[in-house]
């Protein structure tokens, strides 16, 4: 397994449908190609999570998740900027239901974590992000937290800190503005 501080170390793994770790707002996550389904597959499988709860887009900025999603609003638009908060949108008919899972709506977090940023900018693209753990179990804070629950089942760690959140971030619906996740 590769552990690394360099973004661009990780385009291969990305584009070959491989999974890493990465540092977010509050916990470590772990991510791949948000349109190989099989990558996606294996992060579930990882968690021991269901695919009918759907997962986060993070992206660095808007044009890498437009394509998953209905025509926003002016309201919804209002929200596409970077954010420690993760919003929930209506999904196009054409999202992958390996994303969206039992749901009509995607949830997208545009990341200000400068790490994020220039991950998805280095990577030309949005990335899956869900928590490193196993499911019902606590997130990994630290590379060193990742390896001990994901040693050899993952490809990379992208080392680095991880924002000041002290919890995972709070997710909204576009909508409502009802909190989903405080």
């Amino acid at each position: 397994m590769l552990i690394t501080q360099k973004p661009q170390e990780l385009i291969n793994i990305f584009r070959n449908g491989g999974v890493f770790a990465y540092p977010t707002e509050a916990v470590y996550g772990l991510g791949c190609d948000p349109d190989n389904e099989q990558a996606v597959n294996q992060i579930l499988e990882l968690k021991q999570r269901s695919v009918g709860k759907g997962l986060i887009l993070i992206a660095s900025d808007f044009s890498q998740v437009e394509k998953y999603l209905k025509p926003l609003n002016q309201d919804q638009l209002a929200f596409i900027q970077p954010s420690q908060t993760t919003y929930i949108y209506p999904a196009r008919d054409t999202a992958p239901k390996w994303l969206t899972g039992n749901f009509n709506s995607l949830a997208v977090r545009i990341s200000k974590l400068a790490i994020i940023q220039e991950l998805c900018s280095t990577l030309d693209s949005a990335l899956v992000s869900t928590s490193a753990n196993l499911s019902g179990q606590e997130p990994a804070r630290s590379s060193a937290g990742v390896d001990s629950v994901f040693h050899n089942k993952i490809d990379a760690i992208l080392d680095g800190e991880t924002g000041d959140l002290l919890t995972p971030t709070e997710i909204r619906d576009s909508i409502s503005g009802e909190i989903i996740r405080a």
